[in-house]
């Protein structure tokens, strides 16, 4: 008799834990998945994090390269402007003046394309603003003036010195006369 109780006290020993196994392995399931949902909502946000960080280092070091140079480009410009007045300085050209100054003037004219050859290779550019709209992001206005006849107001009428760059970044804001409403001759 106990051999037959056995097999019938199994099934219900079995039917009573059955029922509580599923619950219990459901809900454990369920804990897993809201786990696992979080460990892959932080490691997404850790990727985008390090995706991030991974751009914004290669932006810097980029502009560190770009840039480095950025103090000395400013002094090599200011060496190309004084190359430029001491040419503005010398006499204008006659067909009677000495041969001596007309090789003098011609060389230090190939000193200057060549030097500005040169900075333009390396990324530094002049930019000329006579005759443009005033940009206070690349010039400073330095004196206004009425505007001649046909300029418009705010127009750039003289630039003292031009404007350079260092790819794309103001190194040397160009110094500038503008033309402006309500100035009167004598200013």
């Amino acid at each position: 008799m106990n051999d037959q109780t056995q097999p019938a006290e199994t099934p219900a020993a079995e039917q009573q834990q059955t029922p509580a196994q599923p619950a219990d392995a459901m809900a454990r399931l369920a804990e897993l998945e809201a786990e696992l949902a979080q460990v892959k909502d932080r490691w997404l946000r850790s990727e985008a994090e390090m995706q991030n960080l991974r751009a914004r280092t290669k932006r810097e070091v980029e502009d560190a390269r770009a840039y480095a140079v950025q103090k000395f480009a400013r002094d090599v410009v200011e060496a190309a402007d004084n190359l430029r007045r001491g040419l503005e300085a010398l006499p204008a050209p006659r067909e009677d003046e000495a041969e001596l100054l007309t090789k003098l003037r011609g060389g230090f004219e190939g000193v200057e394309r060549a030097f500005l050859a040169i900075l333009e290779r390396n990324g530094v550019a002049k930019h000329d603003a006579t005759g443009k709209p005033f940009d206070p992001e690349l010039h400073q206005a330095m004196a206004q003036q009425p505007p001649p006849e046909g300029v418009a107001v705010g127009t750039v009428i003289q630039a003292w010195t031009p404007a350079w760059t260092l790819n794309g970044r103001l190194l040397k804001p160009a110094m500038v006369v503008v033309a402006g409403e309500g100035v009167s001759e004598t200013a």
